[in-house]
């Protein structure tokens, strides 16, 4: 059983008031009595709840992040531990912490009640969200802060995201610069907006590299390892010599697919990915991808969220992050660490 203020009064010897005054960092106690108190605070690591000092001060420190999947596609793709570490390491650096909300479709109805009526919340971060979810248009109805990682298409949010566009056409026209001609692509999700970006940069270089466009070379995803193994199952049988995917996750299944085939990387097929994940430069051969620093979004994701609460800006907040394209084997270049500008 936690201990309550009137144990820790006498274990130090001083009144409840007292206390609860050391807690709430009250200048109106003496330095001794102050060291004495937290001593024993600090043995039995003693936090404060947050409720309760937020009904007293209006104010909670506790940021939401909104993700609308299942908790087994969160801890199934490195994508989401990484953004969650870059924003719980920002947040515990400026004195926030962190409520994770987590849902699948069915449930999101009662997650947005929860959210908007909990009264803890000062802030949200959402990220993951699709196109035509009904989350973001409950959040600019309600008076809490948020911004989005990734962009809206439509609504006139605050958001973090990188140009998947551009990134996208970058990678895709590495590989003609390298002569392939049937390049092909393993779509992420298309009811995502950093999906649909990234097939329209795939789009875009074709049409500047004045290559014709093709359906047939088009796979669509979901960002999952198995999306990737049956896109590439599909893309086989049109025998593309180069393939953009656009995440790494589907990238290791795609290349299970290529090895049940017989086929080789790069030798049959060139293979490009999106995200630079750890184990990206530990494939067999080593993936050539786009490097976009999910950790240090999550940070900057954060870092913005808060400044919006504590100035009460209602200022929308534009922050794009830099990509690169990082060159290995499987492209087929033989080259390491360039960047396609």
């Amino acid at each position: 059983m936690p201990l309550t203020l009137e144990d820790i009064a006498r274990l130090s010897g001083v009144s409840r008031s007292t206390v609860s005054r050391v807690v709430n960092h009250d200048p109106n106690v003496s330095e001794s009595t102050r060291q004495k108190v937290q001593e024993i605070l600090d043995q039995i690591g003693f936090q404060p709840n947050l409720a309760a000092k937020g009904l007293v001060s209006g104010k909670t420190n506790i940021i939401g992040v909104v993700i609308p999947t299942s908790v087994v596609k969160i801890f199934s793709d490195p994508y989401f531990p990484l953004l969650l570490q870059g924003i719980s390491t920002s947040c515990n650096a400026l004195g926030y912490s962190v409520m994770l909300w987590l849902s699948e479709p069915e449930y999101e109805r009662r997650m947005i009640s929860q959210i908007l009526h909990n009264g803890l919340i000062e802030g949200v971060i959402i990220a993951s969200v699709p196109i035509r979810d009904t989350i973001v248009n409950s959040l600019m109805d309600s008076h809490i802060p948020f911004l989005m990682v990734g962009r809206h298409p439509v609504l006139d949010v605050s958001y973090l995201d990188v140009d998947n566009v551009k990134a996208a056409r970058n990678a895709v026209m590495h590989l003609v610069h390298l002569g392939y001609k049937r390049i092909a692509t393993i779509t992420g999700d298309l009811d995502q907006i950093s999906g649909a970006d990234r097939f329209q940069g795939y789009l875009n270089a074709l049409r500047d590299a004045k290559r014709p466009f093709s359906q047939l070379l088009v796979a669509e995803g979901d960002y999952s390892e198995e999306g990737g193994y049956k896109g590439m199952q599909r893309l086989i049988k049109q025998k593309p010599d180069a393939v953009f995917i656009a995440s790494d996750m589907m990238v290791y299944g795609a290349m299970r697919a290529l090895r049940e085939a017989d086929l080789h990387v790069p030798e049959d097929i060139a293979i490009v990915g999106f995200d630079d994940l750890s184990s990206s430069a530990k494939t067999d051969p080593p993936l050539t991808t786009v490097r976009q620093p999910i950790s240090k979004m999550g940070n900057l994701a954060a870092e913005a969220l808060i400044e919006m609460i504590e100035t009460d800006s209602t200022e929308k907040k534009r922050i794009i992050v830099d990509t690169e394209l990082v060159v290995r084997q499987s492209c087929g270049a033989y080259l390491s660490g360039a960047a396609l500008n």
